[in-house]
C-alpha cells in the first residue's frame, strides 16, 4: 500500500535519508549530485521552498515527490526518488499518478534526468508517458527534459 504525506521541516532528515539513498550511485558515478550530501538547514529550506511529499510504502518512508509551479499548469519535478530496496514495485508510478490528481489544474509536466540512466529514461517514457523533448547540460552531466501534456 502506497500513501503520501506532505513533507514538513522536521522531516528533513529522514528526506536526507532518502535522498542519500536514492542519489549516492548518482554521486558516485558523476561525481556530483544536487540531491546527494544535503545538510539537514539546506532540507529544511528546500521542504519551505519547494512542495514534498514523502511517499509511504507498508508505513515507512520510502520515497519523495516534489513539484515546482513554474507558472499557470506547468510543474517541474524537481524529484521523484524510491530508495533502491523498493524500486521496481510501482511505488514511483504510483508516486507520479498521486502527483497528476494533487496538482489537478497542470496542463505540463517537465523534468530531467541523465541521459545514460536507460531505467529512469524507460520509467518516464513506457511507465508515465512522458516524450523526451531535449538534451542538455546540467553541470558536467548530460541530461534529458521530459515533458508530459494533456
Amino acid at each position: 500500500m502506497t500513501t503520501f504525506r506532505k513533507a514538513e521541516v522536521t522531516d528533513a532528515e529522514v528526506l536526507v535519508d532518502i535522498y542519500n539513498s536514492s542519489f549516492f550511485d548518482d554521486y558516485v558515478k558523476y561525481g556530483e549530485c544536487p540531491a546527494y550530501g544535503r545538510t539537514k538547514e539546506v532540507m529544511e529550506q528546500s521542504i519551505i521552498d519547494y512542495p514534498k511529499f514523502l511517499i509511504i510504502f507498508d508505513n515507512k518512508p520510502v520515497g519523495c515527490i516534489s513539484c515546482k509551479e513554474l507558472e499557470t499548469g506547468k510543474y517541474e519535478v524537481g524529484c521523484l526518488c524510491v530508495i533502491p530496496e523498493f524500486q521496481g514495485r510501482g511505488i514511483g508510478t504510483a508516486a507520479m499518478e498521486f502527483a497528476k490528481s494533487f496538482y489537478s489544474d497542470w496542463k505540463q509536466f517537465t523534468l530531467v534526468t541523465p541521459v545514460d540512466k536507460t531505467q529512469n529514461v524507460k520509467f518516464y517514457t513506457e511507465k508515465c508517458g512522458f516524450g523526451i523533448r531535449s538534451e542538455e547540460m546540467d553541470g558536467n552531466v548530460k541530461v534529458i527534459r521530459f515533458v508530459l501534456e494533456r
